[in-house]
């Protein structure tokens, strides 16, 4: 007997009845039936959004309105992907038809650049242009567009969004992605930028420096040796000249050529009185004498 109550107070809690619009419900039933309309809901609200969506989407664009884009700079290759250069302009063209039976006016164009992986992310927007241009039926108009990317985004992919904005008589705005893809922006690497041009101007001045270093010192090399060997020659000039007599007034006779020197010095010596010899008897006499002195 008191097994058996054991047993029932553990299994009340998991068993308890109610009764409800004539029906035995547990309260393990209940919460099932809770979730089921929880899930129900969500569905349902998924399925609204996503109706709300489409309905968005379908009313962005209008029916009687045609539009084309042309890139002018830079033209569109074979490649799968558009790239274009960093640091450099980007031009466009966008045609607009109106193929319906009212007016239409477009306002604004506008360009940004979104994240590849989620379009909903912006990482750059551009100006928006204003036109308000009426656009009568069966009449076209084209409009020109430009922006420049930074070179910050050369090497990266980024996507690329143009929207187009205009209205009709009516009073409905649309708004079209005329182009929604990602583009690669590349680095251009012709020509010169500024650090490569002044590292050129500091090498040519270098070289010239060394130029002029080596140029100042080959001359004072030359002007050395045009010194010593000029010292030499003048050392080889100022020999001593016999020129037979002194030379009181320091005339300098190293200018006259070397025979009217000669011719000089015999004449001296002719002009000079001879000294009479003296015999060695009166040598000896002459000493003994200064000896006795």
């Amino acid at each position: 007997m008191n097994k058996l109550l054991f047993f029932a107070f553990l299994l009340l809690p998991a068993l308890i009845f109610i009764f409800e619009n004539g029906k035995l419900v547990t309260y393990a039933e209940e919460d099932a039936l809770e979730d089921e309309v929880e899930i129900e809901g969500e569905g349902d609200v998924e399925e609204q959004a996503n109706s709300e969506d489409e309905e968005d989407t379908a009313s962005t664009t209008s029916p009687y309105a045609d539009t084309t884009l042309l890139f002018v700079r830079p033209t569109l290759t074979g490649s799968s992907q558009l790239e274009l250069p960093a640091g450099r302009p980007v031009e466009f063209l966008v045609g607009f038809r109106n193929k319906g039976d009212q007016e239409f006016v477009v306002d604004t164009l506008e360009a940004s650049f979104r994240y590849p992986m989620d379009f909903n992310f912006f990482i750059q927007n551009f100006s928006a242009i204003p036109y308000y241009k009426t656009i009568e039926p069966e009449q076209e108009a084209t409009f020109h567009y430009s922006f420049l990317p930074s070179e910050t985004f050369a090497g990266r992919p980024f996507g690329l969004n143009i929207l187009l904005n205009y209205r009709d008589n009516g009073g409905n705005f649309y708004q079209e992605a005329v182009f929604n893809e990602t583009v690669q922006i590349i680095e251009l690497e012709e020509g010169l930028d500024g650090e490569t041009f002044f590292l050129y101007v500091f090498l040519a001045a270098g070289v010239v420096l060394l130029l002029v270093i080596g140029q100042q010192t080959l001359l004072s090399v030359g002007k050395k040796r045009s010194s010593s060997s000029g010292s030499s020659n003048s050392s080889r000039k100022s020999a001593p000249v016999e020129t037979g007599t002194s030379n009181p007034n320091n005339v300098d006779y190293d200018w006259l050529p070397k025979q009217t020197l000669a011719n000089l010095n015999k004449e001296v010596l002719q002009k000079s009185p001879k000294s009479k010899p003296v015999s060695p008897r009166q040598r000896k006499v002459k000493a003994g004498a200064n000896n006795h002195s």
